[in-house]
């Protein structure tokens, strides 16, 4: 992504009271931290089945989404959003997390595969490329044996960060959130070599 080609900053996540605060939801919390910090609100929108809210950033208008999808199908929703406002995916910013990457930790790239995520899945099918955006939040991964991995990972991703994991998570998205103003002033490969080395005050939970 280049300089000031940034338009639409996607959070990955699932809608609904029960799903607020937890692993899999971080991308949504990442993008509620930025538009709080913009003082701008999210609305319905049923045609792009998600929630939007608009954003000036260095002299451009950014629409910030949360799909209303349940994350196995937020390409849905991201697809009727670039058709929508006559956007390419190469002005598309997908926030998500990621369970191989240590709790603290972030990584910006510009394509890769889907890892397992089922998010980013639909995002490629959707899409039709897997050659887009994406900045990856680490949430740990869950200490398991290898029969009780399946089972342990989907408690681990759709449960609640704790008490003690809250203050890394605020110092993270507060990182996130300073990156998106990066990537648009500086583009992708020059913002990537600042976020990717982030490092945080707090004390990582997760080896």
């Amino acid at each position: 992504m280049k300089p000031g080609n940034f338009r639409l900053l996607v959070g990955l996540g699932n809608p609904g009271a029960k799903f607020i605060r937890t692993r899999h939801n971080i991308g949504f919390m990442a993008l509620e931290k930025f538009a709080r910090t913009q003082a701008v609100s999210f609305r319905s929108q049923r045609k792009l089945y998600g929630q939007l809210a608009e954003i000036n950033t260095g002299g451009n208008r950014v629409k910030l989404l949360m799909p209303n999808t349940f994350m196995n199908e937020s390409g849905k929703s991201i697809r009727a959003t670039l058709d929508w406002f006559d956007l390419s995916v190469d002005q598309l910013l997908i926030v998500v997390d990621d369970i191989d990457i240590p709790l603290g930790k972030i990584r910006l790239r510009s394509k890769g595969s889907a890892g397992g995520h089922n998010g980013l899945l639909s995002s490629i099918n959707h899409l039709g490329t897997q050659d887009f955006c994406r900045l990856r939040i680490g949430i740990g991964s869950p200490i398991c044996l290898p029969n009780e991995k399946k089972s342990k990972t989907i408690s681990h991703v759709l449960g609640k960060f704790s008490v003690e994991e809250s203050h890394l998570v605020e110092e993270v998205l507060e990182e996130v959130v300073l990156g998106f103003d990066l990537i648009q002033r500086l583009g992708i490969d020059k913002a990537g070599n600042h976020l990717n080395s982030f490092k945080p005050k707090e004390s990582p939970l997760n080896p």
